[in-house]
């Protein structure tokens, strides 16, 4: 197996554990992420998210599989069953994920999913009439901003 493989191997199996300190330790230092929530987090913002996703983690359980890797690029199919802390929801979330790397890290690393199935089921009917609309998608990713704010400011 190559070790970029390997290192998204490890970065998940810390995921499985809710161990955000070893997932941060898969990323360089000034790793790029985003996801159809998070659009661009950099460096600590990224580790950040991961540790305030994983502190209220609830019902949580992750599987991955489909890894592959080479020297430059990654990817890897995952699938994180959990439950949704604001409305005490089931959510099951497909993604998608592509890596870039280097140094032996993770610099670049991008999830893609279907931002409107999850609302749906974060968010039950409103998510299913709404979760389609710009605006209501904006305001999810401003209130995901505001809340990694708040948990970042409390460090």
């Amino acid at each position: 197996m190559h070790p970029n493989a390997q290192l998204i191997e490890q970065f998940y199996q810390a995921f499985q554990k809710l161990d955000a300190a070893a997932m941060c330790a898969c990323y360089t230092d000034d790793i790029q992420f985003s996801d159809p929530v998070f659009t661009d987090l950099r460096g600590n913002d990224a580790g950040d998210m991961w540790r305030m996703l994983t502190s209220r983690a609830q019902d949580f359980s992750l599987v991955f599989d489909q890894v592959e890797a080479n020297d430059t690029e990654g990817s890897a199919h995952w699938v994180a069953s959990y439950c949704f802390s604001q409305t005490g929801r089931h959510v099951v979330n497909d993604i998608h994920a592509k890596f870039t790397f280097r140094d032996g890290k993770i610099c670049r690393h991008r999830d893609h999913f279907d931002l409107w199935k999850w609302s749906r089921q974060a968010m039950g009917w409103k998510g299913y009439l709404l979760g389609r609309l710009p605006l209501v998608q904006n305001k999810i990713r401003h209130l995901a901003a505001k809340n990694l704010r708040k948990f970042s400011e409390k460090k």
